[in-house]
């Protein structure tokens, strides 16, 4: 009777430590992806994004370690310091899939907050390239011009070698408050918002020098495009058309990013004579402080392809509209710096 109590006691013991040992594997197993989930978010933590705003043709550590974190999002984009046109186009894909960021393909304050926010939670509604595909068939226009597969950038370049796509039309067009010299509200009142808010200063500082700018014509659809290039085209010949007049695809008003500024000195014309006027001799020395440049400048024109236009502004930015006047070069030179 003693030594059956003794084997009972036994498989007691050996149930219990069986008991424990299987529990402590449960315990193991239901902790694992929590486990997971800390070492996960401590390497995002370890992840710092640039504080200062990064652009194309940037380079340096900053833009690696913004490139590192874009990896570390799901981009397949090479982490080589260089913010090249995968770089952009990964930035304006994050832009595009939140309605509250400008969408330019620079890397601002406010796009970096996202990308922190996208770091640090599990937002489902994302995904790398729903906002802008990575990998787009390549077009051209009728007339064999490539069409670029990003023309949200706001360092987009649109010329007679460069087109925009037929159906693109920026989601966020405005009327800037500033004077026309007509009262309709035209599309060509138009300005993309963050090229519309600086044009807004421009003009303020103008008016702050005693001058009279007026606006004459921003955005321009592809239709309408289409239209005054036939017309031009119908009164001068094709040839002598595409050297004042876009094809369509081929004008920057399209981008939203530019405006056509006159004075009354010319009564309201667009003519190289705005140039000797006090508006066109401030404009070309400060509209580069509220970040556009003169888009075809005189002496540029084998650049360009296009004549002298001394009332042809282009926003591209503070940083770039500086390096380009000091440069003394066009956006396409300026531009070609990326495929050196």
């Amino acid at each position: 009777m003693k030594h059956k109590r003794i084997v009972v006691f036994v498989v007691f013991i050996i149930l219990l430590i069986a008991a424990a040992c299987t529990d402590k594997e449960s315990l193991e197993t239901t902790t694992q992806p929590d486990q997971e989930k800390n070492t996960s978010n401590a390497e995002n933590d370890t992840m710092e994004l640039p504080k200062e705003q990064l652009q194309k043709l940037d380079n340096g550590d900053a833009v690696q370690s913004l490139q590192t974190v874009l990896n570390k999002l799901g981009y397949e984009i090479t982490i080589n310091g260089e913010f090249d046109a995968s770089t952009v186009w990964a930035i304006t894909d994050i832009q595009l899939q939140h309605d509250a960021l400008l969408v330019t393909g620079i890397y601002t304050e406010d796009t970096a907050q996202t990308i922190d926010t996208l770091l640090h939670e599990n937002t489902e509604t994302f995904e790398p390239g729903n906002g802008l595909p990575a990998k787009t068939e390549t077009a051209t226009t009728n007339h064999g011009t490539e069409v670029i597969a990003n023309p949200y950038e706001q360092l987009a370049l649109v010329n007679k070698q460069h087109a925009l796509p037929e159906d693109y039309i920026p989601e966020d067009l405005v009327i800037p408050d500033v004077r026309f010299p007509f009262t309709e509200d035209l599309p060509k009142k138009q300005m993309r918002k963050i090229a519309a808010s600086s044009l807004e200063e421009l003009f303020v500082a103008a008016d702050e020098a005693g001058l009279d700018l007026f606006a004459q014509s921003g955005y321009r659809s592809y239709e309408r495009q289409e239209t005054i290039f036939a017309s031009n085209v119908e009164a001068d010949g094709e040839e002598a058309a595409n050297k004042f007049s876009a094809r369509p695809g081929e004008s920057e008003h399209q981008t939203g990013l530019t405006m056509d500024v006159t004075s009354p000195d010319i009564d309201f014309q667009l003519t190289t004579e705005f140039a000797n006027t006090d508006e066109g001799k401030w404009l070309a020395q400060h509209a580069v402080d509220y970040g556009f440049i003169i888009r075809f400048p005189k002496g540029k024109e084998d650049i360009t392809e296009y004549q002298y236009e001394p009332w042809h502004i282009r926003y591209v930015g503070k940083k770039a509209a500086k390096e380009i006047t000091e440069q003394d070069v066009t956006l396409e030179e300026y531009l070609k710096q990326e495929e050196n």
